[in-house]
């Protein structure tokens, strides 16, 4: 949809440019959904949706002529950030969050959904995590978007409707899956009772779908969602969906076998399929956004 024919539209998302925002387009691409990408540079056209030039750190005016042009959109989606292994300061979590919370703001927009991560919960248990579970964090990348959510909090204060989204993986742009498309001899832990890790995952399909649904929703959301689908997935069971070439490890003492979500308070909001649990659900959603690319 080219930007000149968008008007009030439903979401802009920043850091498009990642691989959850590469994948989303790709589901979004050819549905007609009223999608508008931040990319930091003047770039060609890589999808159908409409894009909008601006680098969030360099100020709010980009966004507010957008929006002068082009009317307020329902939402804002966040996922410019820093993730660990990309060398890239894991503070500019924060400072992109801030950055997009402020320039929000001033152009109008007053519902953000901002890209937290189940990482801010620290560890696996046995029981699901509930979003009023204290968050306490053990690794950087998790105190990083804890602070993220500090950030949030006092964007609250100063009036805007923000809802921190504690994403579970997200079916490729995992470790898991992108080994894929790798040579990469995969390994998953086998734990003492025999089996492997258990992780909260949603497919890209299905997590368009969540997040225009939160952007398009009349009532207030919450502070804090998790997002994943309803039940945890094995990850050998993935990696046989996938038809991944891998082998069992003895999980070393630090493995950590459970960490799930509770979704409840999401399939409130936005019900999902059973199916969508499912490892062959999740692989042929992600398998879909490979063929697209």
């Amino acid at each position: 949809m080219p930007a000149e024919n968008l008007t009030h539209p439903d979401l802009i998302v920043t850091g498009a440019s990642g691989r959850v925002g590469r994948l989303l387009a790709r589901v979004w691409e050819g549905t007609g959904a009223s999608v508008v990408l931040q990319r930091r540079g003047p770039a060609a056209l890589t999808t159908s949706l409409a894009e909008l030039h601006w680098s969030p750190l360099d100020g709010a005016a980009p966004l507010c002529n957008w929006v002068t042009d082009h009317g307020v959109p329902r939402a804002m989606l966040v996922l410019a950030g820093a993730t660990p292994g990309t060398g890239r300061d894991l503070a500019l979590n924060r400072q992109l969050a801030e950055a997009c919370l402020n320039a929000a703001r001033e152009a109008g927009i007053t519902r953000l959904l901002v890209a937290s991560s189940s990482a801010v919960y620290g560890k696996g248990r046995d029981q699901p995590w509930h979003e009023s579970d204290k968050a306490e964090p053990t690794a950087p990348y998790g105190r990083a978007k804890l602070e993220l959510e500090a950030a949030c909090a006092q964007a609250r204060a100063r009036g805007l409707e923000v809802c921190c989204l504690r994403i579970g993986n997200v079916a490729g742009a995992d470790a898991l899956l992108l080994n894929a498309a790798t040579d990469a001899p995969l390994t998953i832990d086998r734990f003492a009772d025999g089996g492997g890790p258990l992780r909260s995952y949603i497919g890209p399909k299905s997590l368009a779908r969540v997040v225009l649904a939160l952007a398009r929703l009349p009532d207030r959301l919450p502070q804090v969602l998790n997002i994943a689908a309803p039940r945890a997935v094995g990850m050998a069971d993935l990696a046989h969906a996938a038809k991944l070439d891998w082998r069992w490890q003895p999980a070393p003492k630090a493995a950590i076998q459970r960490l799930t979500l509770d979704c409840s308070a999401l399939t409130k909001l936005v019900p999902l399929a059973e199916t969508e649990s499912t490892a062959a659900d999740i692989v042929a959603q992600w398998t879909t956004c490979r063929s697209a690319a």
